[in-house]
């Protein structure tokens, strides 16, 4: 009988789990609770502890591949200039994904760092430094949750009995109405870190997962993590997730294809 070999982390993909866990007990956590804050031009928070860390990860990534670095608390003008001279290398960082719970004392927060190449992520690490949890992943090599396989947790049998995470930010009228008034699923949670959301949705924690539009340090991590567990995801108007706008792309995702395909249906409908 053939030995199938357990699958492991690879040793980039083990640094940056090291590197993002360091910077984030350094710069966040001493932080936490204790930081002021302000709004940016999109009204949007930012901290601190979001420039302390974007520069504390820029300088730890690069010393691992030297590579430039997109990150959130970037200029547009920046972003988009890195982008197009990034194509054979570039780290996606954000450095706190949910602020505005980082700022308020909610527990659901995260860093969020991928490596893409040509336009794709390749490598992804999701920290939440509260729950001391690490989602991983690398093309072709499977997710990590702490360092062992992801293993998702049996998910509803169907969309009625499902729990959903779902922002409505960004969704169209008539489909926020439907939502509202006549929900498909069992019960809706939205705690504001897309990057948590993905992973959790990838781990079977949430059945199914509807965002009207997010930013590429949004989905670049989690979306691998998806991706590499076995899941599904699709925006509004594709089926293929990459053609969707990369500065404000819409998800609709699920770890198991039958319900990918209920909720998929359920919401193309009522659009």
């Amino acid at each position: 009988m053939t030995r199938v070999a357990k699958r492991s982390m690879s040793a980039l993909l083990k640094a940056v789990v090291a590197a993002v866990k360091l910077v984030a007990a350094e710069e966040i956590m001493p932080r936490y609770l204790k930081v002021a804050h302000q709004r940016k031009s999109d009204g949007s928070l930012c901290t601190e502890a979001d420039t302390a860390t974007q520069r504390a990860l820029t300088k730890k990534l690069q010393a691992i591949l030297d590579v430039p670095v997109l990150g959130e608390e970037m200029s547009a003008d920046e972003q988009h200039a890195i982008w197009q001279s990034g194509n054979a290398g570039m780290w996606c960082i954000d450095p706190i994904d949910g602020t505005s719970n980082f700022v308020r004392g909610l527990p659901y927060f995260a860093v969020s760092v991928a490596l893409m190449r040509e336009g794709k992520s390749v490598l992804a690490v999701v920290y939440d430094p509260v729950a001391d949890e690490v989602f991983a992943a690398e093309s072709g090599k499977g997710a990590f949750l702490n360092g062992e396989k992801l293993v998702g947790r049996e998910v509803a049998d169907s969309l009625e009995h499902a729990l959903a995470s779902v922002d409505m930010k960004r969704l169209g009228v008539n489909l926020v109405t439907q939502l509202a008034a006549h929900p498909p699923y069992f019960s809706q949670r939205n705690f504001g870190a897309s990057t948590l959301d993905w992973c959790y949705t990838a781990a079977g924690r949430y059945d199914v997962y509807l965002h009207g539009g997010q930013k590429l340090w949004d989905y670049a991590a989690g979306s691998l993590v998806m991706q590499e567990a076995g899941g599904n995801a699709c925006c509004l108007e594709f089926d293929d997730f990459s053609r969707g706008d990369m500065w404000q792309r819409s998800v609709i995702a699920a770890l198991d294809a039958r319900l990918f395909d209920e909720w998929k249906n359920w919401i193309r409908a009522r659009q």
